[in-house]
């Protein structure tokens, strides 16, 4: 039991990232660390998930298992079987809103951790040194599982809008069985393999093991362009909104808004990225508390402008499919505003695979560099300084089953994840605040200990709005992840201490 809630001292974490067979480059500044935030947060949800969480969904079968589990609680399962998944509807914007001020208490309590310890890992590097390894390993294998599926699901995304965009400047389209997935809700369909998905990830791996620095000067270009994109949106089609497909605003009343806030979760996570990437950032006390608020301000703005245009120019009951954006675009007959939009949301999701690819393999990397996975992905690439082996691990771990599986198969099981995730972080504050006051805080928490029990409420209220099925699924991931930690991970470290 003592090993299990073992911590580990912030001051030697701090000493083995100095190790030079395992020290990153040091060469983010607070500009680009703020860009891989906005990288990282738009992306799938104002390209893809704006529809999906809009539109929800209805099914005709009785299934419980996907009901949020909040109504289950409060309505029991005989109603629920036929309701299926309630769409927020124009409401969207609100669930953005709700979602934005959630993540805000989260984000100011990953601000205080993360200059603190600016070491790689994040969440999972936040746990160890304040709640122990039995958590740490937890939120690291939820954080591995939050990365990889956000970015498979991004992927396939990223798909459906090349195929667009080819068929929009060039009037042909990737044959089926080479551009879309093999199975899609849990049938197959018939096609081989989805392998734009899949490459798009190969190249990114590539510029991912090169250089930390040369990846944020390509995520800072990209950034510039999908926002030029979504303000391109915003201003061409907002002279088409038609302020009757905002009534009723929230169709389905606030349990709506609320699963759609559930849905579009993890499109905020971007922040998390930013704390991944303090040991390779100059100044991180300074600029990871400036750079993770900055991210979630700017994302906040875009997502409820497109939302707002996106509802407003489309009846949200139409908006249930891969491109939502342009295909109501299409519908309008604006072309050349959709090929500009086509054109961002193909750059915008590359920026948002780059990003997460990049904290996935810091989590990878700083797990290895605490014993809990093998040694191979704490290797730092002698020319490069990059964890290339971590980097070469992620690309095929995301690539192989985006190439495979729908894109509904991957988005709600990233969400409970990184909720879990948030929990820890907040705890982690209010454990620090008692245990270490007196330890240097380049930012603090206002409102202690408020602020960290709001985030932890507010991120258990959206954890209950998603599926049992998620639930379900969660579960058997931290099964598995607990397995292994008793069977590899915590031999290691017992023979480490």
């Amino acid at each position: 039991m003592s090993q299990l809630f073992r911590t580990k001292n912030i001051d030697q974490l701090i000493a083995d990232s100095h190790d030079p067979a395992k020290r990153l480059a040091k060469s983010l500044g607070p500009w680009s660390l703020a860009a891989l935030g906005v990288g990282a947060v738009i992306g799938s949800g104002i390209f893809i998930l704006t529809g999906t969480a809009a539109a929800g969904e209805v099914r005709s079968f009785e299934s419980i298992l996907h009901a949020p589990l909040l109504d289950i609680f409060l309505n029991g399962t005989d109603s629920l079987a036929r309701v299926g998944r309630p769409g927020a509807g124009p409401g969207i914007a609100l669930s953005f809103i709700l979602v934005a001020i959630a993540c805000s208490f989260a984000a100011l309590c990953y601000a205080e951790l993360a200059s603190m310890i600016p070491i790689a890992g994040s969440a999972y590097t936040y746990a160890y040194a304040t709640l122990g390894e039995i958590f740490a390993w937890i939120i690291g294998w939820g954080l591995i599982l939050e990365y990889a599926v956000s970015n498979m699901a991004v992927a396939v995304g990223f798909s459906a809008y090349f195929n667009d965009i080819l068929h929009a400047l060039f009037g042909v389209t990737l044959p089926p069985r080479l551009s879309q997935p093999m199975i899609a809700g849990g049938q197959f369909t018939g096609n081989w393999f989805n392998l734009p998905a899949a490459l798009v990830l190969g190249i990114l791996t590539i510029l991912l093991v090169r250089g930390v620095k040369e990846s944020a000067s390509a995520n800072n270009i990209m950034v510039i362009v999908k926002i030029a994109a979504i303000l391109i949106f915003v201003a061409g089609a907002g002279r088409a909104i038609n302020s009757d497909n905002w009534q009723p605003f929230m169709p389905n009343g606030f349990p709506g808004v609320l699963t759609g806030a559930a849905i579009v979760f993890f499109t905020y996570i971007g922040f998390d990225s930013v704390s991944t990437a303090a040991e390779e950032c100059r100044t991180p006390q300074r600029d990871l508390p400036f750079s993770i608020i900055l991210s979630l301000i700017v994302c906040t703005i875009l997502y409820v402008s497109v939302a707002l245009t996106l509802t407003g120019i489309a009846n949200w009951k139409t908006l249930h499919n891969a491109a939502p954006v342009a295909n109501a675009l299409k519908a309008l007959g604006f072309d050349s505003i959709r090929k500009w939009v086509d054109f961002g949301a193909l750059v915008g999701m590359i920026s948002s695979l780059l990003v997460f690819q990049y904290g996935q393999a810091r989590v990878w990397f700083a797990m290895s560099r605490d014993k809990l996975l093998p040694d191979a992905f704490s290797r730092v690439h002698p020319r490069f300084q990059t964890p290339h082996v971590s980097t070469i691990a992620a690309g095929i771990v995301v690539g192989i089953p985006a190439g495979i599986w729908d894109i509904g198969t991957f988005a709600d099981l990233s969400n409970i994840g990184t909720l879990f995730a948030f929990i820890i972080v907040s705890a982690g504050v209010l454990r620090l605040r008692k245990t270490q006051p007196d330890r240097p805080r380049g930012f603090r928490v206002p409102l202690v200990p408020f602020l960290p029990v709001f985030s932890i409420v507010c991120c258990l209220i959206l954890m209950t709005s998603l599926p049992l099925e998620t639930w379900l699924r969660f579960v058997v991931w931290l099964a598995i992840g607990l397995a292994l930690y008793y069977g590899y991970g915590r031999k290691r470290t017992a023979m480490e201490s």
